[in-house]
């Protein structure tokens, strides 16, 4: 399946998320059969098509919390989950908070990003040298921007659910993971600037973000090579972030108020 056709399938997606999207209607939209067309399709995407559909259906759920008065069931219903309870799970999991602490997040939000700014800069104590467990890199831009990046390492090669390893990075620069456990990771970063919106932030179409689509194996034995990683302006075919960055900023924030804790 050649790139534009990818291309086009995504648009496709995009325009009629509201509707009923089965895997065979999408295989014949590119004259595939199913299996030769899922397989095609996690070769480009790092994930199975109608695991992507999913994902965008929870970025909807989360545009909808912010920007509607629409009731948590109904938010549902629209998304296609009959279910309150199987839809609250699947939004708290994926996001990390349920649907209505996300919804009523706006002003930590804010609060947060104030708080994370006036750290200045910091860089918690760890070694930058690749070594067994241990997961480094640098992260770089073409696009200069004023904020933060929150990186980690997830099990999947979409931003979903808590990192594994994560935290946040004052500047571009150097990222060190240390004490990761032999296993399967991949590696996301996205930026937020200091003059972002609340909604901005707990919705980030517009961030600056990078993803490997080719894993990162840890085993016990071999060290891990040195990553770069460079941040570059959504591209259609990403998948949507939908981990809470609130909650990670704030987890980080935590992380930051013990460590002092425990220096003093």
């Amino acid at each position: 399946m050649e790139n534009a056709e990818i291309d086009a399938l995504i648009a496709y997606i995009h325009q009629y998320i509201d509707e009923p999207l089965p895997l065979s209607r999408l295989a014949s939209y590119v004259a595939y059969s199913p299996y030769h067309f899922t397989r095609l399709f996690k070769e480009r995407m790092g994930l199975p098509p109608l695991y992507y559909v999913s994902s965008l259906r929870l970025q909807k759920a989360k545009d909808l919390l912010i920007h509607t008065n629409m009731s948590v069931r109904d938010i549902g219903l629209e998304i296609g989950q009959q279910s309150l309870g199987t839809f609250s799970s699947r939004f708290t999991e994926k996001v990390g908070v349920s649907p209505t602490e996300f919804r009523n997040s706006v002003q930590a939000t804010h609060t947060n990003l104030h708080a994370l700014r006036s750290l200045g800069e910091w860089q918690l104590e760890h070694p930058v040298s690749p070594g067994r467990g241990r997961v480094v890199g640098t992260v770089h831009s073409d696009y200069p921007f004023e904020g933060v990046i929150l990186i980690g390492l997830f099990a999947k090669p979409i931003p979903e659910g808590l990192p594994l390893y994560g935290t946040v990075l004052s500047s571009l620069g150097h990222f060190c993971f240390t004490g990761v456990k032999p296993g399967t990771y991949y590696l996301m970063a996205t930026s937020v600037l200091w003059e972002m919106q609340a909604s901005e932030i707990l919705l980030p179409h517009t961030t600056l973000r990078t993803r490997s689509k080719e894993p990162i194996v840890v085993s016990s034995g071999a060290i891990v090579p040195h990553r770069d990683a460079w941040l570059y302006p959504p591209a259609p075919d990403d998948p949507p972030i939908l981990i809470s960055l609130p909650l990670l900023v704030n987890n980080f924030l935590s992380k930051i108020s013990n460590h002092h804790l425990i220096n003093q």
